[in-house]
């Protein structure tokens, strides 16, 4: 049993397995927590069962950094520096529908009946054993959030993951900004990798965007896309099959 003697916000994301086609689905989980040893402790097990987790540091803007994480589950400790843990729920769920976890060491049917009254979905009182923390934050996802229908989807390849839901490609922790039609394309693929693809599957890949799409535009687009990835340290990702279309290597086989 571990005893926490304050209540923190947490923000998690769960990493689930990867899927046939390189899909990950993530879930993000966000700690507000004010004393250092019990937010190790805690991000340090719900790493271990595959979340990352993002701390928050700054106490008296606790919103903004919800915002910017933009997390599906907090876990929301009661006592906080600047203002408790009910001023932040409240202000949370004027812009969210975030599952919120209170974790308190004065689980009395006053802060029971406070916490639900503020927008929170349960609460789980001190002390209490990790394990127990985990089977809520796992019961908390699979009622909020259709499993099929994860809130972000990323594909991965050779260093490369590009996140399907915004666009935006990672390569080795470096951010690699895409147009709509350079993230269109390398999805594609990424879904098909290992697979060669035709110019006209990826022309119609484009269509679904633009009114209108020719072999000098893909050309183009492919290009653009190729000088990206290599100055990210990726030269020859995409690979050209003479006649037949364009390959990213299946890292796997």
């Amino acid at each position: 049993m571990i005893f926490f003697r304050s209540c923190a916000i947490l923000t998690l994301r769960l990493e689930v397995q990867k899927t046939e086609n390189g899909v990950f689905h993530l879930y993000r989980i966000f700690i507000v927590e004010d004393d250092g040893v019990i937010a190790g402790a805690v991000e340090r097990h719900l790493e271990s069962w595959g979340y990352q987790v993002a701390r928050a540091r700054k106490f008296d803007a606790v919103l903004e950094e919800f915002t910017e994480f933009d997390p599906q589950l907090v876990l929301l400790d009661i006592s906080l520096p600047f203002f408790n843990g009910y001023h932040w729920c409240r202000e949370i769920r004027k812009t969210s529908k975030v599952p919120i976890l209170f974790l308190t060491s004065a689980a009395d049917n006053v802060n029971l009946v406070m916490a639900m009254q503020m927008g929170g979905d349960d609460l789980l009182a001190k002390p209490f054993d990790l394990q127990v923390l985990s089977a809520k934050v796992q019961a908390m996802l699979r009622r909020a959030y259709d499993f099929a229908a994860a809130p972000a989807a990323l594909l991965a390849c050779g260093g490369a993951v590009l996140n399907v839901s915004n666009g935006t490609l990672s390569v080795r922790d470096r951010r690699v900004e895409l147009t709509k039609n350079e993230g269109k394309l390398l999805q594609l693929l990424l879904e098909k990798k290992g697979q060669v693809v035709s110019r006209d599957a990826m022309m119609t890949a484009l269509w679904e965007s633009d009114s209108f799409v020719d072999e000098n535009t893909l050309s183009v687009n492919v290009n653009r896309l190729r000088r990206k990835l290599e100055a990210a340290g990726l030269p020859e990702f995409i690979r050209t099959k003479k006649g037949a279309g364009y390959l990213v290597e299946d890292e796997t086989v």
